[in-house]
């Protein structure tokens, strides 16, 4: 298991930072390991709602099954996915309102076989790319 967590308080308000969030036709602009939507993000956005997306982990092509599990609007988004090589993945972005900033947190998870044999490594370059994720979805919204 690799557990990641990354956290920015960005200086705009929660409703902005969530609008682009949850944009996913610019979701490439900020989110360091998409490369698209091969069928569209979920339209409309609402727990259970499924899609697919091609993402670069550890600079490896990889498809990944998500699910929303969670969804408060303005405040939290979960998800769970299914990738190659049976490895399960957790993303879970939180946003804290704080007067006019927000702070946005994203704790990442994967788990599975494959992941026990690169588990430093997949922490490492999955703590790089939410930390480079946070300061683009920063520099787009402040």
């Amino acid at each position: 298991m690799a557990d990641v967590t990354a956290q920015v308080r960005i200086e705009a308000p929660a409703e902005k930072v969530w609008d682009r969030l949850t944009d996913f036709d610019s979701y490439g602009q900020w989110n360091a390991t998409h490369t698209n939507f091969p069928h569209g993000g979920p339209q409309p956005l609402h727990a259970g709602a499924t899609y697919d997306e091609n993402m670069k982990l550890m600079g490896f092509p990889a498809e990944v099954s998500w699910t929303v599990q969670e969804l408060e609007p303005g405040r939290l988004l979960a998800v769970k996915g299914k990738g190659p090589m049976g490895v399960s993945l957790g993303m879970r972005y939180q946003l804290t309102p704080d007067g006019e900033a927000t702070t946005v947190r994203i704790d990442g998870s994967f788990t599975g076989a494959a992941v026990s044999l690169m588990a430093a490594k997949l922490k490492d370059s999955a703590s790089a790319a939410l930390n480079e994720s946070l300061r683009k979805l920063a520099d787009l919204v402040a």
